[in-house]
């Protein structure tokens, strides 16, 4: 067989190819102009990726990708208008007017509905209940949020039954759904949603287009908003004792209903806002609505009856329009009852706090939350009150010293004081006068013991108001107690014993006998201060009862209420019992008050405005009763 060879004519072949080639590819390289629109092409697609990846972390779930039903037929078209009128385009755009739009942030999880356009679900990421459940403020039909309107053709309309086509964007970080009821396409009535990253505080507008022709102006148009408040806390009756509705009006005042079943009208309303203790709902609008009706029902008929419910809340606003349109910004919070929280918005919604009224809120809010906030910081909550206590108690062991002190030198005056009212026991009156005499020379006052009591009273309220609205407590541990916000358990009893409940609780259980044993201390040295005068047996019996009644009301009263309120109560009244103690056999040396009462008296003590007037008061009763006896 002849070997093949690659002869010079193949060489030739395979150079006028490959020239040819390169020739081709020359002539049809890109132009400078194909360039730049393949690089702009390039860019789009990369945008265009970024985009998809951005709405994947918004974790958006759109019904049915907002699918169009455009198989509806001109004779079903003509059904739909003579059923639903103007808005029988919005009926025939909606495959399904019952599935839901799902939007999620770092701390909320909603969804909208198709029908009504309104929340049908908000769960609150970071918190469970008391028994670990997620918490909702809306699920299961629990709220609605409704604007009825009559229209041009007679009708009345309901936006609650109407359907909304449903679409979600994004602006930046910011997440926005649109819920639109269409009479056309360019025609429709929109409640549009902005949700922001790591805020509670959704922004909220309702506003219509083209629509002056279909809604009818001279018929009222009124936003309802209702809700059933779900349960949450462990004792019903305790959380109920905290769940109210709170509103702003008149620019700037605040307000609530109590507990109590009610109904209001306001006027100039800037905010309505349904508290459930540790949780609330608020709707919020930018121009104050010119009146309001809100009404609260309690829904827990017996409170040992596991409830779902705690009240009823429902708010009718009635709206106007603007050049025929609707148009109200508006805002919603879904969220804790936290004083920080609602104190950062700077909308006055911390008054939501029930921190109490005049001096007592001032106290918490300047005070006790700022240390308690600063405590709570660096150690357990349960050593925080513990701390906190510790400090309030010795910030006022001198209102405390200044008490006994007072009691010690009645105590002192008690011979001299049976003899001046044994002498003129004929004579009250005198007696009287006698007695302030001797109180005025010796610098010994009743008056001086209850003085430094009164002090006490706006912190001792203040703290009472602190406890139960402290939102860092909530299920907090501490000890044996799994939620200082809750009453602490020890036992379960197999029935109810009413108003103690069907557990046991320890801390006010230590906080009563802290109470007797500081009262026994307290009322021992008051009735030895006492004079002895016809009645005094009964006074004494009087006092020794409040001894023993006063513990047993506050085990009664605080069983049910929060566990760190009570252990507030018990190292209070135990530190109490130390300082009286330190104050009574380190402290105070009775021979020495005794000394300086008589070095007193031997002084001359100007009367003060009061006591002349006091005097002057009973010189004249008593010369009008000598008269009398004249007369007779």
């Amino acid at each position: 067989m002849e070997e093949k060879k690659l002869d010079i004519n193949s060489i030739i072949g395979f150079i006028l190819i490959f020239g040819i080639l390169m020739y081709m590819l020359w002539q049809n390289q890109p132009t400078p102009e194909e360039l730049e629109a393949q690089e702009k092409a390039k860019q789009e697609q990369v945008e265009a990726e970024k985009k998809v990846e951005e709405q994947k972390e918004t974790i958006v779930t759109a019904a049915d990708d907002f699918a169009i039903d455009a198989g509806t037929d001109s004779l079903g078209l003509s059904k739909l208008q003579s059923k639903h009128g103007d808005f029988a385009y919005a009926f025939s755009i909606l495959k399904d007017t019952d599935k839901e739009t799902i939007v999620e942030t770092d701390l909320l999880a909603l969804k909208f509905s198709n029908k009504g356009g309104y929340l049908s679900e908000v769960r609150l990421k970071k918190f469970v209940d008391y028994d670990s459940v997620p918490i909702y403020l809306i699920k299961d039909n629990n709220a609605s949020f409704n604007i009825n309107f009559g229209t041009t053709d007679s009708r009345i309309r309901n936006t609650k039954d109407l359907p909304f086509q449903p679409n979600v964007t994004k602006n930046g970080d910011n997440t926005i759904v649109s819920m639109k009821l269409k009479v056309s396409e360019s025609k429709f009535l929109e409640y549009r949603y902005e949700l922001k990253k790591d805020d509670y505080m959704i922004d909220f507008a309702v506003r219509s287009q083209g629509l002056s022709n279909v809604i009818n102006s001279s018929n009222a148009i009124n936003l309802d908003w209702d809700l059933k408040g779900y349960r949450h806390a462990k004792s019903i009756s305790y959380e109920n004792r905290y769940t109210d509705i709170h509103y702003e009006y008149e620019g700037g005042k605040d307000d609530y209903t109590g507990i109590s079943d009610s109904e209001e009208d306001i006027e100039d309303v800037t905010w309505i806002g349904y508290k459930q203790h540790f949780f609330t709902s608020i709707l919020l609008t930018d121009k104050a609505f010119k009146t309001a009706r809100i009404s609260s029902t309690n829904l827990v008929e017996d409170e040992t009856i596991d409830t779902v419910y705690t009240k009823n809340f429902a708010a009718k606003i009635p709206l106007e329009l603007q050049g025929g349109e609707l148009n109200e910004s508006m805002d919603w919070y879904y969220g804790p009852s936290d004083f920080k929280v609602l104190n950062s918005y700077n909308r006055n919604l911390d008054e939501i706090v029930p921190f109490g009224w005049g001096i007592f809120g001032w106290i918490n809010r300047y005070v006790f939350m700022p240390l308690f906030s600063f405590l709570g910081g660096f150690m357990p909550y349960g050593i925080a009150i513990v701390v906190m206590t510790i400090l309030v108690k010795i910030l006022l062991s001198f209102v405390q010293y200044k008490q006994f002190l007072s009691q010690a030198k009645m105590k002192i005056l008690k011979p001299e004081l049976d003899a001046i009212r044994e002498k003129y026991k004929d004579n009250k009156m005198k007696a009287q006068q006698e007695t302030m005499a001797l109180q005025t020379k010796a610098g010994a006052s009743p008056l001086a013991g209850c003085l430094p009591a009164l002090i006490q009273l706006p912190v001792f309220y203040a703290l009472f108001q602190f406890f139960p609205s402290a939102f860092d407590l909530r299920q907090k541990s501490f000890l044996w107690v799994d939620d200082l916000s809750s009453y602490d358990t020890i036992a379960n009893l197999p029935f109810n014993i009413p108003f103690y409940g069907n557990h046991v609780s320890l801390f006010p259980i230590l906080a009563s006998i802290a109470i007797f044993f500081y009262m026994r201390l307290t009322t021992g040295q008051q009735m030895n201060t006492q004079p002895q005068q016809e009645g005094m047996p009964d006074m004494a019996k009087m006092m020794k009862y409040m001894m023993y009644f006063s513990p047993i009301m506050m085990l009664f009263f605080f069983n049910n209420y929060a566990s760190g309120l009570s252990l507030y109560y018990f190292i209070s009244n135990v530190i109490s019992i130390g300082i009286i103690l330190v104050i009574k056999n380190y402290i105070l040396d009775e021979d020495k008050i005794h000394a300086q009462i008589q070095e007193n008296k031997k002084k001359p003590k100007k009367e003060n405005r009061f006591q002349a007037k006091m005097k002057k008061m009973m010189e004249e009763a008593e010369k009008q009763k000598q008269a009398q006896q004249k007369r007779k």
